[in-house]
């Protein structure tokens, strides 16, 4: 196992642009994760580690074409975006998921700005089955670093895509039955309606959906809550949608 000694490494540079820049992990094809149980979780799951960088070795076995590396603690902390680094960083190929090809329940994220709550919402739809979680309108970055954190495992295992409008157009047309979440009059108590087997549109907590996806929503629906409540969280309305959505 090869030992970095210095942060201007080619290894070091590259690992710190992915854990910075989108369109750096765009133009890679990879990703950054950090900590050993999310290594783990990788190393079970079907996605290619590319790049390890260690403080210590790893005490289960990798793939044979991983790259293995040894560096300090001070190292790790100077690369990591993350404000409580752990003791590896490791990079990981972008898997390519593509649109949905199958009726099913769906998430439909739109204009989600936050990564930890994308990341957040990803774990929970994988907890519950759900088949895929749809991201557009300019949604926060499923790779970036606060994102895979928040999935704790769930990145290396869940379906998700990015989709433009047009492309969620072609899903109406293909028959799936769109359902928002939304706030406004007319809006229909999620108790009181189905909506398995429904791609469900989840919107920005400051803006709600968008008009563009509202108009191909079938129907909306509401969380009831308190009156004195504006709204709740992103990823703690989708937890509730989800559960919904597979009981």
């Amino acid at each position: 196992m090869q030992k970095i000694t210095s942060r201007r490494n080619p290894v070091c540079l590259h690992l710190k642009k992915l854990g910075a820049s989108r369109s750096y992990r765009e133009l890679s094809g990879e990703y950054l994760c950090d900590g050993i149980k999310l290594l783990e979780d990788a190393s079970k799951s079907n996605v290619e580690i590319v790049t390890v960088l260690a403080t210590s070795g790893v005490s289960f076995p990798l793939p044979l074409e991983t790259r293995l590396f040894y560096t300090d603690r001070s190292i790790i902390d100077s690369l990591s975006p993350l404000k409580s680094a752990q003791n590896i960083l490791f990079s990981c190929r972008i898997t390519e998921h593509g649109a949905p090809d199958a009726k099913g329940t769906h998430i439909l994220l739109d204009g989600l700005q936050d990564p930890g709550n994308v990341g957040a919402i990803i774990r929970t739809a994988n907890a519950f089955g759900i088949d895929s979680v749809i991201l557009t309108g300019g949604c926060a970055d499923p790779y970036n670093p606060k994102a895979i954190r928040a999935s704790m495992g769930a990145i290396f295992r869940q379906r998700f895509c990015n989709m433009n409008i047009q492309e969620l157009k072609k899903l109406k047309d293909d028959g799936f039955r769109f359902v928002g979440a939304d706030l406004g009059e007319g809006c229909k108590n999620i108790l009181r309606v189905k909506i398995k087997n429904s791609l469900i549109a989840i919107g920005n907590e400051g803006s709600g959906l968008s008009q563009e996806v509202l108009s191909l929503c079938d129907e909306r629906i509401r969380i009831p809550i308190a009156p004195e409540c504006e709204s709740l969280n992103a990823a703690v309305a989708a937890g509730i949608i989800i559960w919904k959505a597979r009981a």
